[in-house]
């Protein structure tokens, strides 16, 4: 991998002149920010280096041809190490322990005949695939409804689209609300702050979007953290802000919030970073619902939630939540971590709360998705 590097004291200019020399889908892989000393004694210049991965050509025919016979030398010399190495094993197989398959993944659901003797066919294969999922089967059920027709044969329901990716599509647009895009104006204050419980990705996530509306969308971002409990919390969301040259407060109290909004009239978006808090913990959740009360109604609250919850422990989270918290949206972390994702069905219907974002990884700025009907036919596919 190649790397360039650019230098200069305006972060939008070095982005320009990278997608100038590379194209627009360039791969930012970090930023520093430097303090120069000026020729006044007490004022000190920053300065800003990007870091840009170099897009790397594709092979032509005959690098691939060479390539393709050099692999056929290194597979003849490995077969014959493989074969010293079986013979080896062969003289010391009585010796070693009995190894046990790993499960696999993918097990066997049987689906109950009378919850779903209303359908047949593809369907009912759907609602297998589904419930493997742990997509409840309620949900399976009104899910599929909305994609079958009538089988005159039967006299059941079944499918009525060729691939199962379309019907669930279908069944998710009509049951589930997406957000869209985040609907920012410039000139115009729009405040978003990020609750839920800890360790669920609210600090790496926040920045993510951050990123994402300061170099693609070129938008004035502020972040303010009211996270103060947990050792170190400040110094990553400081550091995030300072890679993005972006404003960065720490508050403890709602009329410092209050305090701080009221000097942002030059910011298009702030968000705000919340200590995580346990649902059942409710003298905190008490108090970080008075802190941003010094925002007033004015504040969009998104829910971070974990996909690798359990179900009912996930509805849980969101009742105890909405108590104190009018959420706006559900913003979901975590797809990677978890084979059965059927929570991105379950929790938006049951709990009628639109769904906004995924987060599909650890890497800031790249691994967060905009959730829509496709994607969570995706997701719950395994595609």
């Amino acid at each position: 991998m190649k790397i360039n590097k650019y230098e200069g004291y305006d972060l939008d200019a070095l982005i320009e002149e990278a997608k100038r020399e590379l194209g627009n889908d360039l791969k930012i892989l970090s930023y520093e920010v430097e303090e120069e000393k000026s020729i006044f004694p007490f004022k000190k210049r920053k300065k800003y280096v990007l870091f840009v991965e170099v897009p790397t050509p594709e092979e032509g025919f005959l690098e691939m041809l060479a390539k393709e016979e050099k692999n056929e030398e290194i597979d003849r010399f490995l077969a014959k190490i493989e074969a010293m190495i079986d013979k080896k094993i062969a003289s010391l197989k009585t010796s070693q322990p009995e190894v046990f398959p790993t499960p696999p993944h993918n097990e066997q659901v049987v689906v109950p005949t009378k919850e779903f003797e209303e359908f047949t066919g593809d369907a009912l294969e759907l609602i297998n695939t589904l419930l493997k999922k742990e997509v409840e089967p309620k949900i399976a059920k009104m899910l599929v409804r909305e994609a079958c027709g009538l089988d005159i044969d039967t006299n059941k329901l079944d499918l009525n689209t060729t691939f199962f990716k379309e019907a669930i599509i279908k069944g998710v647009q009509k049951k589930i609300k997406f957000t869209g895009p985040l609907k920012i104006q410039k000139g115009g204050l729009k405040i978003k702050a990020f609750v839920g419980p800890t360790g669920v990705g609210k600090t790496t996530n926040l920045f993510k979007i951050a990123s994402e509306l300061v170099i693609n969308q070129n938008l004035k971002v502020a972040v303010i953290s009211i996270d103060t409990f947990k050792v170190g919390a400040i110094q990553q969301a400081r550091a995030y802000a300072n890679i993005l040259n972006i404003p960065f407060f720490a508050v403890t109290d709602s009329k410092n919030l209050r305090k701080t909004l009221s000097n942002m009239s030059n910011i298009d978006i702030v968000l705000i970073d919340t200590v995580g808090r346990s649902h059942y913990d409710y003298w905190r959740l008490g108090e970080m619902k008075e802190i941003l009360g010094g925002g007033n109604e004015l504040i969009d609250i998104s829910l971070v939630i974990s996909c690798n919850y359990k179900n009912s422990e996930a509805a849980e989270i969101v009742n105890r939540y909405r108590t104190f918290f009018p959420i706006n949206s559900i913003f979901f972390t975590k797809i990677d971590e978890t084979y059965k994702p059927g929570i991105l069905l379950n929790l938006p219907i049951k709990m009628d709360i639109p769904v906004s974002f995924i987060s599909t990884g650890q890497r800031v700025p790249e691994d967060i998705k905009l959730l829509n009907p496709e994607r969570v036919a995706n997701y719950i596919l395994g595609e």
